[in-house]
């Protein structure tokens, strides 16, 4: 086992990394901006390296950096968390050939399924269904015009190298097409470095399906069930939750052994998801894999009881998988709720500033991840995120009345949240009988 790691990200999941390492008695080693000197990953990590100004380009994406100081501190390995460089090739290269472990999958895994076109060439060739697209990346005008002509309308743009939202452009026609595909692939350029987009049939009301995987360095593969991220608003998720209403039993053991080949089928290492879209017919369609954790792995840990960052240390290490698929339990329902800084009644408007006063709601099957204290700084630099409440109850019914009761609870004085908008989402009919799709926000709330 590892005895010192370097934690390459900051906020809530730099965090959660840190509480991780602690419980399996691992000294650990923040990295912090400028504007985050002050942050609570820094005040409870072993070791604190500022590696730069606020801007994160200068900072968290600094890969000379983040190297130099786990050298400096004699960090045996790095987890980067999500987002920053957690996906990024060049940095576990660099890992690598410093010898320092990067707690996540092989470089070469990353760049097979880190890249969307590739994924979805290579599922296909095991027989898993995907959604109609191009091959590759598009080529020219006239290649997504065709594609548009043979598919018909809407098609949606997606960046080839990455995710969140960014880079996805939704097109009704053609005109509109040559439009979005421009914006895509400046926005892809600028998000991830790459202008590379392709083009896929847009299918109608689908739901967000993803299955929580671990694969280890011995070939075992398992799945943790699935997570439903239906609710999004612009492509980012905002509220998931575990087990989803659309799956019956056999639908998830359908979905969950494809997931378990795809994984097998590159040869895949430590945490990983993969996602699918769902739609009103049942039928299913592979839609990328995401080589890292995720923002909603708490979903997942509380209803199986099984810790996700530590599974990630534990493979990394070298150690096989504490469980087998016929282990895994799985027990209540959870949702969570990200708490973003965000204005919901004024177009989601990003905040920064002070937190006045942060006090978290609690009491039974109530979880909150988060960064955030009294007094704190809030910084313009970085994703809004502030914190996550994750609800267990015994059942769906249970679990949203929970979430009403800690919603309402959950305090942040100094900064407006999108904690009204997750109130009128607990309170929507639709949501209750679980009718939710990726268009749940558009139609149902802001609509209302």
């Amino acid at each position: 086992m590892f005895k010192k790691i370097l934690v390459a990200n900051r906020g809530e999941i730099a965090l959660r990394v840190i509480r991780a390492c602690k419980e399996l008695n691992i000294s650990t080693v923040a990295i912090y901006s400028e504007a985050d000197k002050d942050s609570l990953p820094v005040k409870l990590a072993d070791e604190a390296v500022c590696i730069g100004p606020p801007q994160s380009a200068l900072s968290y994406l600094n890969i000379p950096s983040i190297i130099s100081a786990a050298e400096l501190t004699g960090a045996e390995a790095i987890h980067p968390g999500y987002g920053f460089l957690a996906e990024n090739l060049q940095f576990v290269e660099v890992c690598k050939s410093c010898n320092l472990s990067f707690i996540g999958p092989t470089v070469e895994t990353m760049e097979l399924m880190g890249h969307k076109a590739s994924a979805k060439e290579k599922v296909k060739k095991i027989g898993i269904p995907v959604i109609p697209g191009t091959v590759g990346k598009v080529k020219s005008k006239d290649e997504a015009v065709a594609f548009g002509k043979e598919a018909g309308y809407p098609v949606i743009i997606k960046a080839s190298a990455g995710g969140g939202g960014r880079g996805m452009r939704l097109a009704q026609n053609e005109q509109d097409l040559l439009n979005q595909i421009q914006i895509a692939e400046s926005e892809a350029k600028a998000a991830f470095g790459n202008s590379e987009v392709y083009i896929e049939k847009y299918i109608r009301e689908p739901r967000h399906i993803e299955f929580q995987i671990l694969g280890d360095k011995f070939g075992n593969v398992i799945h943790l069930g699935e997570r439903d991220c239906s609710i999004q608003r612009r492509h980012q998720k905002l509220i998931e939750e575990s087990p989803s209403v659309a799956l019956d039993d056999a639908l998830r053991e359908k979905m969950g052994d494809m997931a378990i080949k795809i994984a097998k089928a590159v040869n895949y290492e430590n945490a990983g998801t993969i996602e699918f879209l769902l739609d009103r017919n049942g039928d299913f369609y592979f839609m990328e894999m995401n080589t890292r954790v995720q923002v909603e792995h708490p979903v997942t840990e509380m209803v199986t009881g099984i810790d996700i960052v530590k599974e990630q240390i534990r493979i990394s290490a070298g150690e096989k998988l504490k469980h087998t698929q016929s282990q895994v339990e799985f027990n209540g329902h959870a949702i969570e709720f990200r708490i973003n800084a965000e204005d919901s009644n004024n177009n989601f408007m990003p905040q920064a500033g002070k937190i006045k006063l942060f006090n978290p709601s609690g009491g039974p099957g109530i979880r909150v991840d988060s960064h955030i204290y009294s007094g704190c700084e809030v910084s313009p630099y970085y994703d809004s995120l502030l914190a996550k409440l994750i609800i267990l109850g015994e059942n769906r019914e249970e679990a949203i009345a929970r979430a009403k009761r800690a919603l309402e609870e959950f305090i942040v004085v100094g900064l407006e949240t999108i904690i009204p908008f997750h109130l009128r989402v607990v309170d929507n009919a639709f949501f209750r009988k679980g009718e939710i799709y990726t268009d749940f926000v558009t139609r149902c709330i802001i609509e209302e």
